[in-house]
């Protein structure tokens, strides 16, 4: 046996006679320095004697890291052998979990695995073929799952030894794939689990801030404003300021969120993390300026789509219409206005091809959606709006 696979070996068994499962945890990462030590590369290490070392399930453990060693640095790189040899280190952690009764000690092994796995399914995906796009990082989330289970069932250990800690961490990962393959649908049990769970110790800070930026992001999509920006506040407030990066993925949802809702963005917290597209949007929403507000939607089309803004900055767009009536209504000073006039408001900041009917359904959609209150009066070609504050404050809305 070579010198260094036994001191790595001892290095090892130490970590699991001493429970340091952030040290074990470490001494199979991918990221960590020992990779760089070409004697783990072996593609059949359970032939090599090591039996005797290591005991099921850690044995498959350590040999399905050495293998995937030994297949990422082949040239090419074997990503789908490395994937699944990664894979079978995930169901070897599954076992260790469910054989360590009341303990807990084991879950930062259960991080380092999972995370791994998450990286090289994602390589998998770039760089191989022969499979639908997303399948990978599919099965990579069935192996966290089976995880999940085991951590989530684990109900009679007390708070400080339960595996239950442990169920953010692996959330968050779930999270990350169910939406880079769009099927953010699953994300819903995941979330019932923590809101509607036994289990009411807090989970480390930095796993809530990450839970809170993909439930805040979920809630966005369904509609859900107040929920979504309560969450995502909680996500920017607790982000500590050096991860300007992370602040900034927070605010790209944050701020048109509140936008929804009424809140117009400071200039100087845009100008800080280079996100000035949301103030030209914000002027031109407060203004009312419909064709300014498309001319911008239009030029920046690729940039919203990219970052998976685009549709929820798009549903800025009716209260653009909302404060632009309002003007109307405030220049008439009546409750029975024609809707030609919103007509030529609409003309008058460059919107020049909307006819009377597209303007009847544009107020129609506002008077559904609450945004203004009243109706329309077909026969008299008038809106009727309430004496009793007819265009709502958004957060009413």
């Amino acid at each position: 046996m070579l010198p260094n696979v036994k001191k790595y070996l001892s290095s090892v068994l130490t970590t699991i006679k001493d429970n340091d499962g952030e040290s074990l945890g470490t001494l199979v990462s991918l990221r960590d320095v020992h990779v760089q030590n070409h004697n783990l590369y072996i593609e059949h290490p359970e032939k090599r004697f090591f039996k005797r070392f290591l005991k099921p399930p850690m044995d498959e453990v350590v040999f399905s890291h050495m293998k995937v060693l030994y297949h990422l640095t082949k040239d090419p790189p074997g990503y789908m052998e490395a994937y699944k040899h990664q894979a079978a280190a995930c169901g070897g952690v599954m076992r260790l979990l469910q054989q360590l009764k009341d303990e807990n000690w084991c879950l930062p092994l259960m991080y380092r695995v999972c995370l791994d796995l998450r990286y090289l399914a994602q390589a998998c995906e770039k760089h191989c073929r022969g499979f639908p796009p997303g399948h990978v990082l599919e099965k990579a989330a069935d192996c966290m799952m089976a995880c999940f289970r085991v951590c989530a069932a684990d109900g009679r250990a007390a708070n400080k030894n339960t595996k239950r800690l442990g169920m953010m961490n692996l959330i968050n990962q779930l999270f990350k794939i169910y939406f880079q393959i769009n099927k953010v649908d699953l994300c819903k049990p995941l979330i019932r689990a923590i809101d509607y769970g036994t289990f009411k110790d807090p989970f480390p800070l930095p796993e809530q801030v990450t839970y809170k930026y993909f439930v805040g992001k979920r809630a966005m999509f369904d509609s859900n404003y107040r929920a979504a920006v309560e969450d995502l506040s909680f996500a920017f407030s607790n982000c500590p300021a050096r991860f300007a990066s992370n602040r900034r993925l927070i605010l790209i949802y944050l701020v048109p969120g509140k936008m929804l809702l009424g809140y117009l963005p400071r200039k100087s917290l845009l100008e800080r993390y280079d996100l000035m597209l949301f103030y030209d949007l914000a002027l031109a929403l407060k203004a009312g300026n419909v064709r300014l507000f498309d001319d911008i939607l239009q030029e920046r089309e690729l940039e919203l789509t990219s970052s998976g803004t685009y549709l929820l900055v798009e549903r800025l767009k009716f209260i653009v219409y909302r404060n632009l009536f309002k003007k109307v209504y405030l220049i008439r000073k009546s409750y029975q206005l024609d809707i030609a006039d919103f007509l030529s408001a609409l003309q008058f900041v460059g919107v020049t091809d909307v006819s009377l009917e597209e303007t009847h359904c544009i107020i129609a959609n506002l008077i559904n959606e609450g945004k203004i209150k009243g109706y329309i009066s077909y026969d008299h070609n008038k809106l009727v709006v309430s004496k009793q504050n007819p265009f709502p404050a958004l957060l009413s809305t």
